[in-house]
C-alpha cells in the first residue's frame, strides 16, 4: 500500500480559481471548536494564540480551510453561541490583535479561514437587548427582537405553545420598568438567547455591517448558525413537533432511516420559511463586494434534500451542511441512496454536495455509528446509555466511514479530533456538564458536552498537551493518552496517518470533482469507480473479495487478501 502525505504549496493554495473550480467546491474544511482546541495560557480554556500555535499541524494534516466556532464576546452560557458583541473577541479567547495574527498565520500556511456568525439570536447581555428591556412596548428598541403580549386575561400565558430546542418553553416574560409583569420574548434556544426580528430592516442593516467588519479583516467566509431560522411564520401559530423530531426541531431523534432525506416532513413555523432566502441573497451581494471567492455555508437542518438545495442556489449560499448524510445509519443501501440524492439535489442548482460525519452538536462518529439502535438521546449520550459499543470496534467502523466520505465529490468537513479517532467522552461527571440542554431538561438529556472535551496533543498526563497546565474546562478521559497526536504521527496504520494519506490521495486523484459510478461486486459491499480510483466498503459480516488493482488506502488490515467487515479500501 502506498503511503502519501503531501499538501499544496502555501503560494498556490490561496490563488483564485477559474469558475467551476472555486476553492469551496472541493475544500476539506476542519472545524476548530476554540475552547477545546489548544490553550496557550493554562487557564483550561482554548484560545486564539493556541490555535495559531497549532495551525502547522492542520497544514500537515492536509486540510484546505479552518472553520472557527464562535470566539466573539459572550457570557458563554451556550459556549459562545450567545453573542454579546459581534465585533469583538471574548477575552477568554484573546483579542482582535490575536485574531489578526491567527488569520495571517493561517493565510501564510495556505489555509483559508471561515468564522461562525450567529444571526438568529443574540445574548440577552447584548446592549441591543438590554436597551429593548429598558424601552417601552412598541418602541424601536423592542422591535429588534420578537416581543409579544401574552394571552390570558392579564397576559399571563405565553403568546403560543412553542417549545425551546433545548427543552422547556420558548417564551420568557419580562418585568417592565415599573416592575409590573410585561411582554414575552421569543427564544428558540436558551432564555439567554433572544431571537431577532428579521422582519425589521434595522436588523438587516446591523448584520450587513457585521459581515463587512470581518470581511475587511480578511476572513474567507462565514458558517451561518441556524441558517434555517430567522424568519418565522406570520402570526406565530401554535405548533407541536412530531414525536420523532429531535433536539434541533427538525431532525430525527435517531439516525435510523435515510428516508428523512427523501420525505418532506411538516415545516415548523419557526424554521425553513421562504423568507430566509431574501436574507442570503442580500448577504451574497455583500460578499461579492470582496475579492477571493468569499463563502457562506449554512447550518440548515432542512428536509428533504431537494428543499435544502434552495439554500445554495447561485445567488445565495455556496454550501450548506448535508445533515441527511450525517444521520444515515451504517447501511450500504441507505448510504447509496443518500449519496445519489445528495449529488442530484445539489448538482441541480450548480452547487457541490458537502459531506460531514461529526461536529460540535452530535455524538462523535467514532462512537455514534456503532451504537445500538434506539440509544441516541437527543444530541448526546452518557453513562446511562444502553448498548454502548466496544471502542475498538466503533473506531474500526468510523475509519471505514471516513474513507468512504473522503472519496465522494464535493467538499468535506472534519471535526477537530476525529483525525485522532476520538470517541465520545461518555463518563463526564454530572457536576462538570455545561450544555444548556442538560440543565433545561433537569438531566434528562445529556447534551453535547461529550463531543466538546478538549483534544489531546501529546504526553500521558496533565492535559495531554492541550495547555501548559492540567486545567481543562471539561475533564478529559484517562483513556485519551492513547489518542494523542504525538503517539500517532508517522505511525503506519494510525488513524492520523490514514487521514493524512486519504487527504493527499483525494487531492492527487482530484476526487472532489469525480463522478462516482456504482459497481456491483456482490455480497454486502458498496463499491464505486470515481476517476481512476475504485472504492470498496464491506458492510457485511464476512470478508469480501476485492477487484484487481493496487490498494493505495485501507481503513484496516486485510484478512488473507479479503476485505473484512466494516473496512474500506481505495484501489487504482
Amino acid at each position: 500500500m502506498t503511503t502519501i502525505a503531501s499538501t499544496p504549496s502555501p503560494e498556490s493554495a490561496l490563488t483564485p480559481s477559474a469558475p467551476g473550480r472555486e476553492w469551496w467546491r472541493s475544500a476539506v474544511i476542519y472545524q476548530v471548536y476554540p475552547r477545546s482546541f489548544a490553550d496557550s495560557d493554562g487557564d483550561g480554556m482554548g484560545d486564539l494564540p493556541g490555535i495559531t500555535h497549532r495551525l502547522p499541524a492542520l497544514r500537515a494534516l492536509g486540510v484546505d480551510a479552518v472553520w472557527l466556532s464562535p470566539f466573539q464576546r459572550s457570557p458563554q452560557r451556550d459556549a459562545g453561541y450567545d453573542v454579546a458583541d459581534y465585533r469583538d473577541v471574548d477575552p477568554r479567547f484573546g483579542t482582535l490583535a490575536d485574531f489578526d495574527r491567527m488569520l495571517a498565520e493561517a493565510h501564510g500556511l495556505g489555509l483559508r479561514v471561515i468564522i461562525d456568525i450567529v444571526p438568529n439570536h443574540s445574548s440577552s447581555d447584548h446592549v441591543w437587548f438590554q436597551e429593548a428591556l429598558a424601552a417601552a412596548p412598541g418602541s424601536p428598541e423592542r422591535a429588534r427582537y420578537i416581543f409579544r403580549d401574552g394571552k390570558g386575561d392579564n397576559g399571563e400565558l405565553p403568546p403560543n405553545n412553542w417549545e425551546s430546542i433545548f427543552g422547556g418553553p420558548a417564551w420568557t416574560r419580562i418585568a417592565e420598568a415599573d416592575g409590573t409583569p410585561g411582554q414575552w420574548y421569543l427564544h428558540l434556544f436558551d432564555k439567554s438567547q433572544p431571537d431577532f426580528d428579521w422582519e425589521n430592516p434595522w436588523v438587516w442593516e446591523q448584520f450587513r455591517g457585521i459581515l463587512r467588519f470581518w470581511l475587511d479583516r480578511g476572513v474567507d467566509g462565514f458558517r451561518v448558525d441556524v441558517a434555517h431560522g430567522m424568519i418565522k411564520e406570520a402570526g406565530l401559530p401554535d405548533y407541536t413537533p412530531p414525536a420523532d423530531m429531535g433536539s434541533m426541531g427538525g431532525v430525527p431523534l435517531e439516525p435510523e432511516i435515510a428516508a428523512h432525506a427523501e420525505a418532506d416532513p411538516p415545516t415548523p413555523p419557526y424554521f425553513a420559511q421562504d423568507g430566509v432566502h431574501a436574507i442570503y441573497r442580500d448577504w451574497h451581494t455583500v460578499l461579492d463586494e470582496y475579492e477571493g471567492d468569499r463563502v457562506l455555508c449554512g447550518e440548515a437542518w432542512v428536509e428533504p434534500l431537494d428543499k435544502l438545495a434552495r439554500w445554495v442556489r447561485p445567488d445565495e449560499m455556496q454550501q450548506t451542511f448535508n445533515f441527511a448524510y450525517l444521520e444515515t445509519p451504517w447501511d450500504a443501501a441507505a448510504l447509496r441512496r443518500v449519496i445519489d440524492r445528495s449529488i442530484a439535489a445539489f448538482s441541480s442548482v450548480g452547487a457541490p454536495s458537502t459531506w460531514v460525519l461529526s461536529n460540535h452538536d452530535v455524538v462523535r462518529h467514532a462512537t455514534r455509528l456503532a451504537l445500538q439502535p434506539g440509544n441516541l438521546q437527543g444530541h448526546g449520550i452518557g453513562p446511562k446509555t444502553q448498548g454502548l459499543p466496544d471502542p475498538a470496534f466503533a473506531l474500526h467502523r468510523a475509519r471505514a466511514a471516513t474513507a468512504l466520505m473522503l472519496a465522494l465529490p464535493g467538499s468535506a468537513y472534519l471535526y477537530q479530533g476525529e483525525e485522532l479517532g476520538l470517541p465520545e467522552a461518555i463518563d463526564l461527571p454530572d457536576e462538570a456538564r455545561q450544555d444548556p440542554t442538560w440543565f433545561r431538561t433537569n438531566g434528562e438529556r445529556y447534551g453535547r458536552d461529550g463531543c466538546r472535551v478538549p483534544i489531546p496533543w501529546e504526553g500521558e498526563e496533565a492535559s495531554y498537551g492541550f495547555g501548559p497546565t492540567a486545567a481543562s474546562w471539561l475533564p478529559q478521559p484517562a483513556s485519551w493518552a492513547a489518542y494523542t497526536r504525538s503517539s500517532q504521527e508517522g505511525v503506519p496504520g494510525s488513524t492520523l496517518t490514514m487521514y493524512q494519506d486519504a487527504l493527499a490521495l483525494r487531492r492527487e486523484h482530484d476526487l472532489a470533482f469525480g463522478a462516482p459510478e456504482w459497481l456491483d461486486l456482490g455480497g454486502d459491499t458498496l463499491a464505486f469507480r470515481t476517476g481512476d480510483v475504485t472504492v470498496v466498503v464491506n458492510f457485511g459480516t464476512t470478508p469480501a473479495a476485492l477487484p484487481a488493482g493496487e490498494i493505495v488506502l485501507a481503513s484496516g488490515a486485510l484478512e488473507d487478501g479479503l476485505l473484512p467487515r466494516d473496512t474500506a479500501v481505495w484501489l487504482v
